[in-house]
């Protein structure tokens, strides 16, 4: 019995890539791995994120990620390759296929996506608007006055 391998292909997308394409991509992609009989585990959109250098002149990407099992097969990951390089080289900015170890967990944790984090505009505005959160309640009466003196200088 050939063993089987497990898979995650992470997936860096365009930030305009629509819902359509969105399943497209996915729907092309589960239709490849099911022609080649491997099982899809999973296929997830993580969200939108702010890159650390621009890709593509884009300053974000949206993230999916997909696992999937099969018999070790160097043609099926050239396929894959040859999908988001071909076929969707407008959408796909990159993609990174590993081989996933046999005693790790599948589980994992993705970080907040720029969709789901609060907005943050103006949090440290709000937060210290009021002066007295800077004096400490040990220390002396302070005339603020004079400390708007000061920072004038």
């Amino acid at each position: 019995m050939e063993k089987v391998a497990y898979y995650e292909v992470l997936i860096l997308a365009a930030p305009e890539i629509t819902n359509d394409e969105e399943r497209n991509l996915e729907k092309q992609f589960t239709a490849l791995l099911t022609e080649k009989k491997a099982s899809v585990l999973s296929f997830e959109r993580w969200g939108k994120y702010k890159l650390y250098y621009p890709v593509n002149k884009n300053e974000y990407g949206v993230y999916f990620l997909s696992r999937f099992q099969s018999k070790p097969n160097q043609e099926l990951l050239q396929e894959i390759r040859s999908l988001f390089v071909i076929r969707f080289d407008s959408l796909v900015m990159r993609h990174m296929i590993s081989v996933l170890e046999d005693m790790v967990s599948l589980e994992y944790q993705r970080p907040r996506s720029l969709e789901e984090a609060p907005a943050q505009e103006g949090f440290l505005k709000d937060r210290f608007d009021d002066r007295k959160d800077f004096v400490s309640t040990d220390s002396a009466e302070v005339d603020f006055d004079d400390v708007v003196a000061i920072e004038q200088l």
